[in-house]
């Protein structure tokens, strides 16, 4: 009998500042609701590579990245299939509009977030704005199993 083999999908996200301020996008397709910029690594794409060609796509935003922010693996972190995520931190230029999938853009801080927000990215977010206010990461990511 043969065994089929199923793997988990690559994806990117990327949080975008903005002077003190984040870039989320309210998606047009479903799930719908508020997400980080972000999706599917293209086979012989590199994720750093991934990562700005989504933020550009889905935003405008020419976007520097600054770090590799951590990667989130959760199974059930969205519910059309088992992807693992890289997140990056970069810096954007330009004015924020929509592209892409992203039916609106906005910018926001972490105490005006906009509802409902998709898949793990409050999350996510959560974890970013702890980081920024000076939280190490060590401190924020455990290993569990």
């Amino acid at each position: 009998m043969k065994q089929t083999y199923r793997n988990p999908l690559v994806t990117v996200d990327i949080i975008i500042e903005i002077n003190d301020k984040i870039v989320l996008i309210q998606r047009a397709n479903p799930p719908y609701g508020w997400a980080l910029p972000g999706g599917f690594v293209d086979y012989g794409e590199s994720l750093e590579a991934s990562a700005i060609r989504e933020a550009k796509e889905e935003t405008s935003l020419e976007v520097t990245l600054q770090e590799q922010f951590h990667t989130y693996s959760d199974p059930d972190r969205d519910p059309r299939h088992h992807t693992v995520t890289t997140v990056f931190i970069g810096k954007g230029t330009g004015t924020p509009k929509p592209a892409d999938d992203a039916k609106r853009v906005g910018v926001f801080t972490g105490n005006d977030l906009p509802e409902p927000i998709v898949f793990d990215h409050r999350k996510i977010i959560g974890d970013y704005f702890r980081y920024r206010e000076g939280a190490s990461k060590n401190t924020i990511f455990s290993l569990k199993s």
